[in-house]
């Protein structure tokens, strides 16, 4: 019979409660372990972009933690490394259109499941930021709340999605400069929802959201 690994808090579907899942994982003979997170859900704009990373379990990235805790300045040092480490990973990407036909939960589940399966190295085990599996994925996975601040592959894979959806952002200022994209990332803040009120929804917003459905003429909806 396997070792269960004896621990004074619940365990979740059978991983304990370990400040170590990934090393956990590997004592139980699994090899590369993969994380997956995504961001861009409250956009009101823009796509949501997923990122899926191969951690290795002994690896330590100095300032490596939740995307969300991060400075732009210390995101884009983490992804540095990861880039200059070589480490397996891979984007999923869903456009506005994917977003506003599929639902939001569906198009994050799915850019989640393009990511993996883009990867250049199939991983052992997958884990997953977030209360879902990913559907239609045949790796073993497990669903962790909070797992960006909790496993490393995680948070790896947090940075990169990150980063690479505000560059795209980026980009899409260039675009339309009367929107501050490169400041707000699409987010519904003061400023996005000001300019949305002067100068109407750009091509990228997504129109089944409530803040520009209600500045959307009905023939122009989605």
């Amino acid at each position: 019979m396997p070792t269960v690994l004896k621990t004074r808090r619940p365990t979740i579907e059978g991983i304990p409660d370990t400040p170590d899942i990934e090393a956990w994982l590997v004592g139980q003979g699994f090899g590369a372990i993969c994380g997956v997170d995504e961001v861009g859900r409250g956009p009101l704009a823009g796509p949501v972009v997923a990122a899926a990373v191969i951690f290795p379990a002994d690896l330590v990235i100095e300032g490596l933690d939740d995307s969300k805790k991060l400075t732009p300045r210390k995101r884009q040092k983490v992804f540095d490394q990861i880039a200059q480490l070589g480490l397996v990973c891979a984007v999923g990407i869903l456009d506005h259109q994917a977003v506003d036909s599929l639902n939001i939960h569906q198009a994050s589940l799915l850019a989640m499941r393009k990511a993996v399966s883009d990867l250049s190295k199939q991983p052992d085990f997958v884990l997953v930021d977030g209360n879902f599996k990913i559907p239609n994925l045949t790796h073993p996975q497990f669903p962790i709340v909070g797992g960006d601040a909790r496993c490393r592959a995680i948070a790896a894979a947090s940075i990169v999605a990150k980063v690479t959806r505000d560059r795209i952002m980026e980009h899409y200022e260039q675009i339309y400069p009367e929107f501050s994209f490169s400041v707000h990332k699409g987010y519904p803040t003061p400023l996005h929802l000001r300019e949305l009120r002067d100068h109407g929804p750009t091509d990228i917003h997504r129109r089944s959201y409530r803040p520009v459905a209600n500045l959307v003429k009905p023939d122009d909806a989605f």
